[in-house]
């Protein structure tokens, strides 16, 4: 009869969507653990590197486990685009930190200049920025092992008379997670309220990377 093959039908075109969304479940978590994997490896200073402070403390990645990042890389002859970007990095973090309820954040900045920026360099550069602001330098090799491992662009100029130069570089700030993972970054079109609103976003919502 017509209703019995109907049945049939429905049954099988049941069975079909439902093996499809099995399907479509298991590509998206397979997506989303090849993601996970590729944050986890983004992570700060992984692979043992190790860096100093302004201070010239040794720093390391188990210093930030644990704690909410934002991080900019530049050095500190940036005519322009290092202290604007610092300048959102810390409005931002100064704004957050003003909410009890939200965990602690720590600003970083990473040199992709270390054969100009040492620690004195550092120390009277970022003094103008926020107060927590930590910055680090170390070994060039270290330096831009770090930096690629986030992907950065750093290339230095030609010398002039003087000796001085540019080094042209990405202008990303990273959102690092307390498992030390990417979670976000913001490029120069994020002003310091949208920046605050994001980290604060991805605070209120983190899941840990399993």
């Amino acid at each position: 009869p017509l209703w019995q093959r109907a049945l049939v039908a429905g049954a099988g075109a049941g069975a079909a969507a439902g093996a499809w969304l099995l399907l479509r479940a298991r590509r998206e978590r397979e997506r989303e653990r090849r993601r996970r994997a590729a944050l986890r490896g983004l992570g700060l200073l992984r692979g043992g590197a190790a860096l100093r402070d302004q201070q010239g403390a040794p720093r390391g990645g188990a210093d930030f486990l644990g704690r909410w990042v934002l991080l900019y890389f530049g050095f500190t002859h940036c005519p322009d685009a290092c202290p604007e970007a610092l300048q959102r990095l810390s409005s931002a973090a100064a704004a957050l930190e003003r909410d009890p309820a939200l965990p602690p954040l720590q600003p970083l900045f990473i040199t992709v200049d270390p054969e100009r920026d040492d620690e004195a360099a550092l120390r009277r550069y970022l003094r103008d920025f926020h107060p927590r602001l930590l910055g680090l330098t170390g070994p060039a090799e270290d330096v831009r092992a770090v930096a690629a491992a986030f992907r950065v662009y750093a290339s230095a100029g030609p010398r002039d008379a003087d000796g001085d130069y540019i080094v042209d570089h990405s202008v990303l700030i990273y959102l690092l997670g307390p498992d030390g993972a990417l979670l976000d970054c913001y490029g120069s079109g994020k002003s310091a309220e949208e920046l605050e609103r994001s980290v604060r976003r991805h605070m209120q919502t983190y899941r840990a990377l399993q």
